[in-house]
């Protein structure tokens, strides 16, 4: 079991079967032994680094807010990022469970609304809670923002400031509540009296690459729009280098809003109008409702609902003319 280099590789094919046959998995934490109930959280999460550009601030974010509530209730965080492209990923979340024995697992987006993995945590008997998972269920726990009410919001905003050529560029389709975001656009162009132009919805996939990509089709039009709405702020930060490559003054000519606001908003130049997703607070509640579940004190089926802010910067503007 510890690897021990003098051991016959005939004895050693022998335990290995035994350990596959029985599904032995050793308990590590002495804690656990005694109390038979660990104090861990697991947060698992996709991996960024499988990305051409990884983003790290989602998943430090979530990070802190689930050590916060860690902290204040004498928890420890078992972080686990994993690749869900790879097929045997139930069966390493599995033995993960096993060996660790959380109270509770965390699953972030956009793991949390792909129902392999989801089942793969739900057939081991663990408790959990998915975070942005998309779809309101009342099965399993689930900790969201309110993505198309807020993303409406921001699209009201840009009408407000006299825009009617609105853009808006899509997440990748795997993220359901990317997808809520676009939703949301759809109801506030209604809600501010103006058509659909399919021809101003651009495709996506959550990259800084793909933003500025789809600005550049965006910007090239003969009737170009007058604002952009990215459904991230990676995507965001690829419309404000089109612009710039293009010669199209921000806000001036076009005005840009992306959502989720991570610290690159804050770096950009112009500032990043977006909106203020309470990551932090949302895993936050999410270890909380884990950490009551141990101790009998919260409902196992239900969703609960962090409202996200409008954050107005430097990048939007009254429409031109």
């Amino acid at each position: 079991m510890n690897r021990e280099p003098n051991v016959r590789d005939v004895t050693r094919a022998r335990v290995e079967a035994a350990i596959a046959e029985l599904n032995y998995r050793p308990n590590v934490s002495a804690r656990n032994l005694a109390s038979q109930r660990s104090h861990l959280i697991g947060l698992i999460y996709d991996d960024p680094s499988f990305y051409e550009t990884p983003s790290a601030g989602y998943v430090i974010r979530m990070q802190l807010g689930v050590l916060r509530a860690c902290s204040s209730a004498g928890y420890e965080l078992l972080i686990h990022p994993c690749n869900y492209r790879n097929k045997d990923i139930g069966g390493e979340l599995s033995a993960l469970i096993e060996q660790a024995r959380p109270i509770g697992i965390i699953l972030a987006a956009p793991l949390s609304n792909m129902p392999k993995i989801v089942r793969a945590i739900q057939a081991t008997g663990t408790p959990l809670v998915r975070i942005s998972p998309g779809k309101k269920k009342n099965d399993p726990l689930a900790v969201s923002t309110n993505d198309r009410e807020i993303s409406a919001e921001m699209t009201r905003y840009l009408a407000s400031l006299g825009h009617r050529r609105i853009a808006f560029i899509k997440g990748h389709p795997s993220h359901k509540a990317v997808g809520n975001r676009y939703r949301g656009y759809l109801d506030g162009l209604k809600q501010s009296g103006l058509a659909l132009d399919e021809k101003l919805v651009a495709e996506g996939d959550n990259s800084f690459e793909s933003g500025e990509s789809a600005a550049m089709g965006l910007l090239k039009k003969k009737r170009r729009p007058t604002a952009i709405f990215a459904a991230n702020d990676d995507m965001a930060a690829g419309v404000i280098r089109a612009t710039r490559l293009l010669g199209v003054e921000v806000p001036g000519q076009v005005s840009v809003a992306g959502c989720d606001d991570i610290s690159l908003a804050r770096q950009l130049c112009p500032t990043l109008t977006t909106i203020r997703q309470p990551l932090s607070a949302m895993a936050e509640r999410a270890a909380m409702l884990l950490i009551g579940m141990a101790h009998a004190e919260a409902d196992s089926r239900a969703t609960e609902i962090v409202p996200a802010k409008l954050k107005i910067r430097e990048s939007t503007g009254p429409a031109p003319g």
